[in-house]
């Protein structure tokens, strides 16, 4: 593909497809479908010489696969066909054709980003060299390597995938695979161990080649401000005294210390200090020598104020797990740092026996960046266009739908209570169920979800919940939440990568319903997402509340009209809401606005973060 394409709407994002188009054309002209198994694997032999002949840069052999792009293509399209009887859409194959040029493909949620990623793949590992598919999360690496898997086959290429609890060995075996199927933080995780293996047998990646980044957005864009963190067992005593811990727990908010604007980090008063030091003996806390306790008692005071059980962390039997901001599951075998994962444990009565500290560690830009050849596809690509070229040099392609979206999306319902809003949601779910809808309610965590379902169950109707806790479930929850009048409630689990198969449309499709805004408008329309997939019909809506943790913690409240705030800027409390305010939705346009521009203040202070953290990693 020729890099001068003509950019419209802003140099960031390309609407030309005239070169993509011109190379689809070429694909259908050659109808390979007729092949039979035999003639595709000696086809893919003929390709395979053709790619490794010549000289091995990067620069001629992207050359050389341009060329034969559209034989490729094709091949795949006849494996496609013999293997799972599908046709592969125009839209699947612009998609790949704009990935194989460098790009960041955006294509609407259920328009198949599954099969575009297997084009690229497929044509990337004729140079046999390793072609990585980066998934949103575990669940999603392993489906789509079992789902492809007799594609490739065919194709005579070989596919594996790469899980949090695959073995050494089984893993090692998964890199040598053509094609491997894995999450972006395993893969960093893994070439963090690298660093530490002691022999040549304990590395098991190849050198990186190319990367498909799957929900791009996601992966790229939202978790790139997080660093993978390789935290070991020091073996040692224990970094958190349980005497100190009982002494900072004893500590009352607002007055010994207090959190930042947006509740995301500590700060002790000079009340505070003054307590501290009378109560450790001490001149002056910030003396150096008391460095290290002044450490232990601000990790204390993160598990204490910051850290959420059942919203950042879980309690599985005597152990603590992470629990993913993003994905809303489980993170194996991953531990705070620095004496915070004992103190999280100290907190929960688990006695601290976790002694973390940091082994290695590396930014998912950082680490993406290793790969010579990378591109990404995402059905919500466009608004973080200019993250994309900032972050990574690629250009976001938007590609039309195979079939036009014919899901409703209805305005938000904004409650000024909590409560209100909650018995709003119940109500809405039960009318639903009744017309025998599928629901599918996203919420902010797990405690949430939890909740939700007992005030469902409460009221004698059933529902699946997927979350943290039954994360092992998920897709035999997925397989049944298009049955008709079925209530999945979950946490942002199912707000990537799931296909919810409707067993009766013309029950009005899957209703989704939010329970929260999210930091980013991305996020919200991947859950919408799920909804009115290639051209089924469906409706999503949030329902939110002024006492939402997104309103309190950014002060929304603080930039609505008088009636809407809480006397004495005393937010979050039921007595606090006006006796003019009644139970039923607010309808006022500037309430509205405000939580529309909060997020977009929100992505922008994200967006800095992100940058400052590329200038400094």
């Amino acid at each position: 593909m020729k890099e001068a394409i003509s950019i419209r709407h802003n140099r960031f994002v390309e609407t030309n497809l005239k070169p993509y188009r011109k190379t689809l054309r070429q694909i259908r002209s050659l109808n390979l479908d007729g092949l039979t198994g035999a003639e595709i694997l000696a086809r893919t032999g003929c390709l395979r010489e053709q790619v490794t002949r010549g000289r091995p840069d990067s620069a001629e052999m992207n050359q050389r696969l341009n060329k034969l792009l559209p034989e490729a293509f094709a091949l795949v399209c006849a494996a496609v066909r013999k293997t799972l009887g599908w046709t592969a859409f125009d839209s699947q194959l612009l998609a790949a054709a704009a990935m194989q040029a460098g790009r960041i493909a955006e294509l609407d949620t259920g328009e198949g980003k599954t099969l575009s990623a297997v084009f690229v793949a497929y044509l990337q590992a004729l140079t046999g060299r390793s072609v990585h598919v980066l998934t949103f999360n575990d669940y999603l690496a392993s489906r789509d390597a079992v789902w492809m898997g007799p594609v490739y086959e065919c194709l005579g290429v070989r596919a594996a995938c790469v899980r949090q609890e695959t073995a050494l060995a089984e893993r090692r075996q998964a890199y040598q695979a053509n094609i491997t199927y894995l999450t972006a933080k395993e893969a960093g995780f893994d070439y963090l161990r690298g660093f530490l293996a002691a022999t040549p047998d304990e590395l098991v990646q190849r050198p990186f080649y190319f990367a498909i980044v799957d929900e791009a957005d996601s992966i790229m864009i939202d978790e790139a401000r997080i660093p993978l963190v390789l935290a070991g067992d020091t073996g040692g005593p224990g970094a958190i005294d349980p005497a100190l811990f009982r002494l900072v727990s004893s500590m009352q908010v607002n007055r010994h210390y207090r959190l930042d604007e947006y509740a995301e980090h500590i700060l002790i008063t000079e009340s505070g200090n003054a307590w501290l030091e009378k109560h450790l003996n001490l001149t002056n806390l910030y003396d150096p020598e008391n460095v290290e306790i002044l450490t232990r008692i601000r990790l204390i005071l993160q598990a204490i104020a910051l850290l959420r059980r059942d919203v950042d962390y879980i309690v599985r039997g005597d152990s603590i797990q992470l629990v993913d901001e993003f994905t809303g599951r489980v993170i194996q075998n991953r531990q705070w740092p620095d004496g915070l994962h004992e103190a999280v444990e100290i907190k929960e009565g688990l006695s601290g026996r976790s002694h973390g500290r940091i082994l290695n560690r590396i930014t998912l830009r950082d680490f993406l960046a290793l790969y010579p050849g990378l591109c990404g596809m995402t059905g919500t690509a466009w608004s973080a266009a200019a993250e994309f070229y900032e972050f990574y040099g690629l250009r976001v392609t938007r590609v039309p739908p195979h079939v036009p979206s014919c899901r409703i999306d209805k305005p938000d319902l904004i409650y000024a209570r909590r409560a209100d809003k909650e018995h709003a949601i119940a109500e809405a779910i039960v009318r639903r169920h009744a017309a025998g809808q599928p629901i599918l309610v996203g919420t902010a965590s797990v405690e949430e979800s939890e909740y939700l379902a007992a005030a469902i169950r409460a009221r004698g109707l059933d529902c699946e919940v997927l979350n943290a806790r039954q994360d092992e479930a998920e897709a035999a929850v997925i397989a049944r939440a298009g049955r008709r009048g079925a209530i999945t409630i979950s946490t942002n689990m199912a707000g990537r990568g799931v296909d919810i198969q409707l067993e009766d449309p013309a029950s009005g499709g899957l209703s989704v319903i939010g329970t929260s805004r999210q930091r980013s408008r991305r996020i919200d329309n991947q859950l919408r997402g799920r909804s009115g997939r290639q051209g089924d019909p469906g409706e999503s809506q949030f329902m939110v509340s002024l006492q939402d943790d997104l309103i309190e913690r950014y002060h929304i409240r603080d930039a609505l009209p008088p009636q809407y705030r809480p006397p004495d800027g005393q937010p979050g409390q039921e007595s606090q809401t006006g006796p003019d305010i009644g139970s039923e939705p607010i309808v006022d346009p500037a309430v509205a606005e405000a939580l529309a521009h909060t997020q977009r203040v929100i992505e922008g202070q994200l967006f800095q973060q992100r940058q400052a953290l590329a200038r400094y990693s």
